[in-house]
This record gives structure tokens, sequence and C-alpha cells, in this order.
């Protein structure tokens, strides 16, 4: 039997076999390994009671237990392809430690390593907020912008995601359009995660505004204009 305690558990997901930008996960980002900033970002919260990272790499797993978070099991190939899912890697992570450590966690944090541009007050904020409203699913971070978008659908055809979007008005004044980034910070439901579901349908979207929390490092590109972002100092968390 699992014993039932009210704990917070953070699932870090870092692959080895990163073909864009090879090793990414442990490549140096303002003088630290990618794969540390999301790990002292848990940290810092104070709230989290275990940092897990999932990975296939021995060079990550050795760096992530470096910086603080704990690396219990290493992640079956089945779960490291190109094609696997987020979904599927957390479900897997979260109901393998709650086996061997027998504890039942009520609530999950899922971070991207490949996201670092966050605000310090997120996840905290994140926490507080699912942790009172106990109708909520999932709490997570979501781009605001007030342009177009367009699909490309069974018929062959461009057409608007939403008709609204037909009439065109001052971005001051029009409609906003939210993007999902939980790979910035995202906290759900335990329970959702044991189902192999990231969010839920109830939930919170924390705003965010700030352009620098769209780079995702995926390339060199993606790296350069970080570390470009980082020395500069031109993101405020």
């Amino acid at each position: 039997m699992i014993k039932k305690i009210n704990k917070i558990i953070c699932i870090i997901p870092a692959r080895g076999g990163s073909k864009g930008l090879p090793n990414k996960n442990i490549l140096n980002i303002n003088g630290l390994p990618l794969i540390a900033h999301s790990i002292l970002y848990a940290k810092s919260s104070n709230l989290i009671d275990k940092i897990i990272v999932t990975t296939d790499s021995k060079k990550i797993a050795k760096i992530s237990i470096k910086f603080g978070a704990e690396v219990p099991f290493m992640r079956p190939k089945k779960y490291s392809g190109d094609l696997s899912t987020t979904e599927e890697t957390l479900k897997h992570a979260l109901l393998k430690y709650e086996r061997i450590s027998n504890i039942k966690f009520d609530l999950c944090v899922y971070l991207s390593p490949t996201d670092i541009f966050r605000k310090k007050n997120w996840l905290k904020d994140s926490i507080k907020i699912i942790t009172k409203n106990k109708q909520l699913e999932s709490v997570f971070v979501s781009y605001e912008t007030h342009k177009n978008f367009w699909i490309y659908d069974n018929k062959k055809k461009w057409s608007r995601i939403v008709n609204w979007m037909k009439f065109y008005q001052s971005r001051q004044i029009r409609k906003k359009i939210y993007r999902e980034d939980t790979g910035l910070c995202c906290v759900s439901r335990a329970h959702l995660w044991r189902k192999g579901k990231r969010i839920g349908d109830n939930v919170h979207l924390i705003i965010n505004k700030d352009d620098f929390s769209s780079i995702d490092i995926h390339k060199k590109n993606d790296l350069d204009l970080a570390n470009f972002v980082l020395k500069n100092k031109l993101f405020k968390p």
C-alpha cells in the first residue's frame, strides 16, 4: 500500500538523444548547464518536496544530482525516443517514483529544461492558487497575444481558428488569445498524470506577456539567443 501524504513533486524530463542540438540539456547557458536552470528554479520556491529528473543519459543524471535533483532511476528506451510524448514520460516517472518511495503525491509540477525564461513568482503563485481552489485541476503559464492564427484543415483549406478573428481592431482593444506554455511552469493534480494527462479541463492561466519567455532551446540559434539575452541582462525574472 502507498502511504497517502499530501506532497508536491516536480518532474523535469531531460532525455539525452537530442538531434537538433546535440547534448543540449548539459550545454552551457550563462555559466550553468541547461538542466540546472530548471532544477534551481524548482528549488528556489521552497515548496517542493521532491525534484526528480527523468533521463536516459548518465551525463545528465550526474549533473542533475550535482545541482540538487534526484535521479532515482534511468528512463527506459520506450519513453526516450523522438516520438515519446511528455504525457507518457511524466506518467511513467510519477508512477515509478511513487512505487519505489511508497509516497502518493497530491500535486505535480512540470518544468521543461529547454524553457528557462521564467518569472520568479510563477511557481509559488501556481501552487498557491491550486491549493486554495480545490476545484482547479491545473494552473499553468500562458502567453498572451492579439495576433490571428490559421489552420490548414482536412479539406486543404486555410481558415481562422475562431470566427472573431475575421474582425480586425486595434491590438489595444481586440480580443486576446492565449498560448499554452506548460513547459515554463505547470502544476496539476497528480491523479491527472497517473491517467496520462498533463493538464485538466478546469484550469487557471498565469498570464505572461514577456516575449523572451518564447525562447525554447532546441537549436543552435536558440542557444545563442538565450546566452545573448542573459549576458546582456535583457530578461527580468
